[in-house]
């Protein structure tokens, strides 16, 4: 039976306390392993992972592929972008699913975190959405587009937005794009919200750019509702497994990456989510 555990308001705030407290304690030099590394390998793996689709593939793993495998897995999930990683720098989780590397680089850069991928998993296409018009011509000047409001999904969804022709950027902005950036909005303006509202805000826009584990959670269909999706070829997108460094090599989260590495994590899911998300396995252009 697969072990979930949902994290509540007060849990993340004493999550957000102990990184403090860790943060005043941790060495000076961010490569330094933390007691962790020697992690007894017959106690549980502790993974955070945001509800879908990830810790929907870690329960198929814990189901059919751990126990044979010897690896105890439990799962806590967690409904934001914050509380995973912040998590797994203070050690109440051993590692964490349900973030791209970008989004990584960034966090660690922002909140002096040393957390570090140990492989890719899979790829949710970011996609527009809309319930009030049918197909991308038909947004028009004077509507209104969401998008994600942290850094590394909002440059992710204005990137996609400039290369169907909604939008123009400055040259070469990439991936860190900013509102800022556009340098011809073509008469749209523009909603920045946190990536766990968009979907919310469909009702209240023309169209929003939405994460796929959040479409999912919605309801929505990415390979069917999607006014257009990214491109899987060449994406930096893909979701990785997350540690805090110096754990790379814990043996439990080395089986866990070869479990979800496997053909019948593959084909799980493919049949489950039927191009919603994309197997991206040990491919270099995207971890």
């Amino acid at each position: 039976m697969r072990k979930n555990i949902k994290i509540t308001a007060a849990a993340a705030a004493l999550g957000a306390l102990a990184l403090g407290l860790t943060a005043c304690g941790t060495s000076s030099d961010p490569g330094a392993k933390s007691d962790s590394a020697k992690a007894d390998t017959s106690k549980p793996l502790v993974v955070a992972a945001s509800p879908t689709p990830h810790a929907d593939i870690l329960g198929f793993v814990q189901k059919n592929l751990a126990e044979k495998a010897g690896l105890k897995l439990e799962v806590k999930e967690f409904t934001d972008y914050v509380l995973p990683n912040t998590a797994t720098e203070t050690g109440q989780v051993d590692a964490n699913f349900f973030q791209h590397q970008p989004y990584l680089d960034d966090f660690n850069a922002k909140k002096n975190t040393h957390l570090v991928s140990v492989g890719t998993v899979h790829l949710e296409p970011l996609g527009l959405y809309s319930k009030k018009v049918k197909d991308l011509k038909d947004i028009k000047s004077g509507q209104t587009i969401a998008v994600p409001n942290d850094t590394t999904n909002e440059g992710r969804a204005l990137q996609l937005l400039a290369e169907n022709g909604l939008i123009t950027l400055k040259d070469g902005v990439g991936s860190s794009a900013r509102l800022s950036d556009i340098t011809d909005k073509k008469g749209l303006e523009f909603k920045e919200l946190e990536a766990a509202t968009v979907p919310r805000a469909l009702n209240e826009v023309d169209a929003a750019v939405i994460n796929g584990n959040y479409a999912i959670e919605a309801d929505l269909k990415p390979a069917k509702d999607a006014l257009v999706l990214e491109k899987a070829d060449g994406n930096p997108y893909a979701n990785i497994i997350a540690v805090k460094k110096g754990n790379e090599k814990d043996a439990r989260v080395q089986k866990l990456l070869e479990l979800l590495h496997s053909d019948e994590v593959k084909k799980f899911i493919e049949d489950t989510y039927q191009g919603s998300v994309v197997p991206a396995f040990g491919t270099a252009a995207k971890s």
